[in-house]
């Protein structure tokens, strides 16, 4: 067999998958209930983050919080200040890409 197949999980609890971790990406899967998230921090690569399901909350630099809905695709460059929440009732799921994948 020449691919490698990866299942992501199918949950409502909160949920931080590293799917792929290699030299080339890193592939992580997040699940996040109402006021769960990622502490604050700068982003270590170009992160293209896709919003599965639910309403992101994302706050960058000094942005103020902007919104995001299921069907969105962002792409944030290295060193940004990142802070991830969800504030809404609805489980949001997101799918986030490093590329290239971090020395770190």
């Amino acid at each position: 067999m020449i691919e490698k197949e990866y299942k992501l999980s199918k949950t409502n609890e909160k949920a931080v998958e590293k799917v792929v971790f290699d030299d080339n990406l890193h592939y992580l899967h997040m699940v996040f209930n109402q006021s769960e998230g990622l502490p604050e921090h700068f982003s270590n690569s170009n992160v293209y983050m896709t919003v599965i399901r639910g309403k992101l909350s994302i706050e960058l630099d000094d942005q103020e919080v902007h919104v995001y809905e299921a069907s969105t695709l962002l792409v944030i460059p290295i060193n940004t200040k990142m802070n991830v929440k969800n504030l809404h009732l609805e489980t949001l799921e997101l799918i986030i890409v490093k590329a290239p994948a971090p020395n770190n």
